[in-house]
Formats: structure tokens, C-alpha cells, sequence
């Protein structure tokens, strides 16, 4: 199977450069972020719709067969 189009970029490391900051406000810093990251990341996809029961038949009086003899181009979505 191709991962063309299903790849994710890899998530930034954080790291806080200046020691200025008390590790109190450090951890708060980095737990800003990670809330940040976590809302603005992109909705999930959806599952794709289910293949109609209409099409299904049609397909298959297309190639000549029936129903229970299974498709030539393999298992169809519900059967």
C-alpha cells in the first residue's frame, strides 16, 4: 500500500533555550505549548462512505454475475 499523501510531519521537540526561567515556569511554558499544538492540530479524516448497495448491483450485472458469486476485482464493502 502507497503512504503517498498519508505522511505527518515530525513534531517539534520542545526545549526552552534560556535558563531565565524557573523550571516552575519552564514546565508551564512547555505545557502552553503542547495545549497550543493539540487544539490546532487538523481534524482526523473521516472514514470513507460506505460503497451504496445500488452501485454493489450494478457492478455485478455489469460482469455478468450474481450476487453470491463473489466480484472479479474482490470482496465488496458488506458482503
Amino acid at each position: 500500500m502507497s503512504a503517498n499523501g498519508s505522511q505527518h510531519p515530525p513534531r517539534p521537540r520542545i526545549e526552552i533555550a534560556q535558563s531565565a526561567a524557573s523550571p516552575e515556569e519552564a514546565a508551564a511554558i512547555a505545557a502552553a505549548i503542547e495545549q497550543f499544538l493539540r487544539e490546532t492540530a487538523p481534524v482526523p479524516a473521516a472514514e470513507p462512505p460506505a460503497q451504496s448497495p445500488w452501485l454493489e448491483a450494478a457492478l455485478l450485472e455489469g460482469t455478468g454475475r450474481e450476487p453470491g458469486q463473489g466480484a472479479p476485482w474482490g470482496t465488496l464493502a458488506g458482503a
